[in-house]
């Protein structure tokens, strides 16, 4: 009969299989075979020879062998077996777990290695090394579709008495700072993104670099995820007009290493320029223009010099208007021709001066400069200001159209305004431009709007309506004075006015406010990491407005 094998002899030949880690992993399978028979005979396993026998099965290779020998599977044989033993679990120590749960995470098998992770953390209550929460949390994160994964093993992390605010200090740390901020890219929960960032740069420890800087750079992926935080953060203060959390944001990048793109530069000073802070939105140009001279960043646009001199008059800082076309003058080598004509076109027209406006628009022909939707538009709004002059306002209307530039509402309703003398002429005038306002509607519901509904649409707006109402009045105090029969002026002079009142209970309105929603629809159902720069110039092109508006709001004072 055969004798059974005293403790000794399986202690002894396991002695020789553990030396020089395994033989190389050569000796894990005998190892494992060892450790399962002593834990079947109910044997004391050795504490340290079973913990090394794990670890040193355990290699860098795929399916975590090491010259193609040892690997994830025996290893697990080997702790099942130790936990099986008389000594149980207790005898394996957090750095064997720790290996296993590493060797999983380098081999894809997520799944497996969070519930090891979380077995040792919830139910052993060890605390694992940083490094192995990292390991994890970098294998999840490369998954693509595990980034609750990531946010389950930060709060294992956070369970096991690590603090966010202090272990970038770390480089292990940082890489699960690292893989947080990903997971959050991956989920688009920009407000986690940024708390891990602001947590990376609260470590110490980490001089002369910042945190949040070193967490940015520890790979391309971590990289890219945070650009893409940043830019769709600033995205969002962009939507909401907060300039401050905008320009905010805009100073962390180059803190972090992050490159902002041409439109998260102009989305920072249209955001600015749409809350009329124009020193502010003058002081982004400017260290735009300081960085491309360095040869850092992309060239600004010349739009861009043009919405922040609009906001430079808008808050009256006529020296800080100077400053950026002077800016303007030497990065683009112009003297800014369109632009500084509508600036002298607005000025005028703040005046009242239409025979001076007119003039300037000739000598802009006259120069090779072509006038914009905004340089007519604003000679118009010279019109509208006391006294009206609704025949010259009205031969704007023909003169931009005989250059095929199109009247978009702003300058429909500017006309209109100009309209309102009390006389039975410009009555009559601002029946006619109602009319083919409404034309002009018609066409781009049949045809479609191409570009910036701010800029080229001819929807009437709700102040349309209230001046179509205010000729309504004009023309029955003209029947009342016996300037017209008002059974003639009721079917002829009223009838546009009264369509243009009426419009937003139309098919037409209805028809506009679902082209509205379906072009809405589209922009939020494209890619969202796409340099929107047609967005972007679309709001620069309606801040061209701002002042025409704000004249128009004096003409009515």
């Amino acid at each position: 009969p055969e004798l059974p094998i005293p403790r000794d002899a399986y202690v002894a030949v396991l002695e020789a299989c553990v030396d020089n880690r395994l033989h190389g992993a050569r000796a894990s399978e005998p190892a494992r075979k060892i450790l399962e028979e002593m834990a079947e005979a109910q044997m004391e396993i050795p504490i340290n020879l079973g913990n090394s026998c794990v670890v040193n099965c355990l290699g860098n290779e795929e399916a975590g062998k090491h010259d193609g020998c040892g690997g994830i599977d025996p290893a697990l044989a080997m702790l099942a077996a130790m936990e099986s033993s008389p000594t149980g679990s207790t005898m394996i120590s957090v750095d064997t777990y720790g290996a296993v749960v590493t060797a999983l995470s380098r081999d894809g098998s997520v799944d497996e290695a969070m519930l090891l992770l979380r077995a040792m953390v919830v139910e052993k209550s060890f605390t694992p090394p940083l490094s192995v929460f990292a390991d994890v949390a970098e294998a999840a994160a490369r998954a693509g579709d595990k980034s609750e994964d990531v946010l389950q093993v930060m709060a294992l992390a956070k369970a096991s008495g690590y603090e966010l605010d202090s272990i970038g200090s770390a480089q292990a740390g940082r890489d699960l700072l690292a893989s947080g901020v990903i997971a959050a890219e991956q989920m688009n929960n920009l407000a986690l993104g940024l708390r891990l960032l602001t947590a990376a740069s609260k470590a110490e420890g980490c001089a002369p670099d910042r945190g949040d800087d070193l967490v940015a750079a520890s790979s391309s992926a971590a990289q890219r995820a945070c650009t893409l935080i940043h830019k769709r953060a600033i995205n969002a203060a962009y939507v909401d007009n907060n300039w401050k959390l905008a320009v905010k944001l805009l100073e962390l990048m180059p803190e972090r290493s992050l490159t902002p793109s041409t439109s998260v530069w102009r989305k920072v000073v249209t955001t600015c320029a749409k809350c009329e802070k124009s020193r502010k939105a003058t002081a982004v140009l400017f260290d735009w223009v300081k960085l491309w001279e360095e040869g850092k960043v992309e060239k600004p646009p010349l739009s861009v010099f043009n919405t922040v001199v609009n906001t430079c008059e808008i808050c009256g800082e006529e020296d800080l208007t100077l400053e950026v076309l002077e800016s303007m003058k030497k990065t683009h080598d112009t003297e800014g021709n369109i632009i500084t004509s509508n600036i002298a076109l607005k000025r005028l027209a703040k005046l009242g001066n239409s025979r001076a406006c007119e003039g300037l628009i000739i000598g802009m022909l006259q120069e090779g400069i072509e006038p914009s939707v905004v340089s007519y538009t604003t000679a118009i709004g010279a019109c509208a200001s006391d006294p009206k002059d609704s025949a010259l306002a009205y031969e704007w209307l023909k003169r931009m159209r005989s250059l095929h530039v199109m009247p978009n509402y702003h300058t429909y309703n500017t006309a209109l305004a100009a309209c309102l003398d009390g006389n039975l002429e410009s009555t009559v005038r601002g029946s006619k431009i109602a009319a083919e306002m409404l034309e002009a509607v018609d066409e781009e519901l049949r045809e479609g709007l191409v570009g910036s509904s701010e800029y080229k649409s001819v929807i009437p707006d709700t102040y349309t309506k209230y001046l179509a109402r205010e000729l309504m009045k004009q023309l029955r105090e003209n029947w009342r004075n016996g300037d017209i029969n008002m059974q003639v002026a009721k079917s002829t002079i009223r009838v546009p006015l009264l369509k243009l009142v009426d419009f937003s209970k139309s098919d037409a309105a209805e028809e506009a406010r679902k082209r509205k929603e379906e072009a809405t629809a589209a922009k939020k159902a494209g890619e969202k990491d796409v340099d929107d720069v047609e967005d972007v110039a679309e709001e620069e092109e309606g801040l061209d407005f701002t002042d025409v508006k704000a004249l128009r709001r004096t003409m009515e004072v």
